[in-house]
């Protein structure tokens, strides 16, 4: 069975530092989409305008394959590698960690920006609640009344969720299934007559299955 399942936060929190007069003020979202990750940047970049830096890094997907590090102007690799090492230290997956720097007057040098960097995030991560998240991916079925009860059962043994159902003339379920459940879904699925299955999502979206610590 595809490994689907992985850990990351289940709601935001916030963690600081502070070096010689300059604040380094962590917050740490949960976030499944570049686009989500995009607003909340420019938001902390509006609240925080008078900041010096805005330094973050992010991973995404159950395979946690999509990835970045952005050092907002502080030297290469003091900030935004810094970052995305704590969350992959704890094995996390969509996560963003921003870390916005109040600068105080002192240089610390980059292994006083390395030391700053990691101990916010990893402050502000250590507040959060780690959950186990299950991968899963979402279908729309059209099918005729005669095979309602067959799709429900299919639907019911596979334990997916159904997100939305239509009965007019026709019949429309759209149904979340766990990713490492899809291929026998589909098989016993077409296995139906009169029954047609889609992706109407391109992308796996994600559910959480339990709390992990904290």
């Amino acid at each position: 069975m595809e490994k689907d399942t992985f850990l990351s936060i289940a709601s935001p929190s916030e963690g600081l530092f502070r070096d010689n007069g300059s604040r380094f003020l962590a917050f740490a979202y949960p976030v499944e989409t570049e686009e989500q990750i995009r607003n909340i940047v420019q938001g902390l970049k509006k609240e925080y305008h008078d900041a010096r830096h805005h330094c973050y890094a992010y991973r995404l997907g159950y395979k946690a394959d999509v990835f970045r590090a952005n050092d907002d102007g502080e030297p290469s690799g003091s900030a935004g590698r810094q970052i995305l090492g704590r969350i992959d230290s704890l094995g996390l997956s969509d996560v963003l960690v921003v870390v916005v720097r109040y600068f105080g007057g002192i240089k610390l040098g980059i292994p006083g920006l390395i030391r700053a960097y990691k101990t916010s995030t990893e402050d502000a991560l250590s507040g959060a609640t780690i959950v186990e998240k299950t991968a899963t991916e979402i279908f729309r079925l059209d099918f005729d009344y005669l095979q309602m009860n067959n799709v429900m059962k299919i639907l019911k043994d596979l334990k997916a969720e159904i997100l939305s159902r239509d009965f007019g003339t026709g019949c429309t379920v759209t149904a979340q299934v766990r990713l490492s459940l899809t291929e026998d879904f589909l098989s016993r699925i077409s296995d139906l007559e009169n029954c047609s299955v889609e992706r109407p999502v391109p992308s796996q979206d994600c559910e959480e299955t339990g709390d992990i610590q904290n």
